[in-house]
């Protein structure tokens, strides 16, 4: 169990039979009254956010969660295979728990983060900027540098993304996993 006051970023709480990882929390002494904790969770499962007042002082069940490093092997239908770093143990993960799975390509190590308590798998999470080489594009035209315009073009991975025109197939290019944004191009 952990106070409320103790909540922090990054804390793991069960409530009504579910699990949330708190993203925001903000101590508030009002006026009149008792001092209160506003919490934003984002539920596990399904990513919603959810906002919660609690009093100081009020319990709150916490659990304990493991971070791990996993390196993926291959897609066996709607599972991935994912492979522990420490103790070569493969594990399939389903494709709603993996954040980022159109940019995941194989041999990429992901963060896995599991429930300790029965070792239940909560969710992967790939790097936030993974390098990719473009399959296909249209050819770029010397001197499109100078605008801002973007084109569409396929990752190795099938991902669709937008370039800058400058961009051809064949190069490699950072990708930013959270919303799929060309980051630059890697030399």
């Amino acid at each position: 169990m952990i106070n409320s006051q103790d909540i922090k970023n990054g804390v793991c709480i069960r409530m009504d039979g579910r699990l949330y990882f708190v993203i925001e929390f903000l101590h508030v002494k009002p006026g009149k009254g008792n001092t209160i904790m506003r919490v934003k969770f984002k539920d596990v499962v399904d990513g919603r956010v959810l906002e919660r007042r609690f009093n100081i002082g009020e319990k709150l069940e916490d659990v304990r969660v493991e971070r791990r490093p996993y390196q993926y092997l291959y897609a066996d239908g709607q599972d991935y295979i994912f492979m522990n770093q420490e103790t070569y143990e493969q594990v399939p993960i389903a494709h709603d728990l993996i954040t980022g799975v159109d940019f995941l390509k194989e041999g990429m190590v992901c963060d896995v983060v599991s429930d300790a308590s029965n070792d239940t798998i909560l969710f992967a999470e790939l790097p936030t900027k993974v390098e990719l080489a473009i399959a296909y594009t249209e050819p770029g035209l010397k001197g499109d540098t100078a605008t801002n315009t973007l084109k569409p073009a396929k990752l190795e991975t099938g991902a669709e993304i937008r370039v800058p025109l400058f961009i051809n197939e064949g190069e490699i290019v950072r990708v930013d996993t959270r919303d799929g944004s060309y980051c630059e191009r890697v030399r």
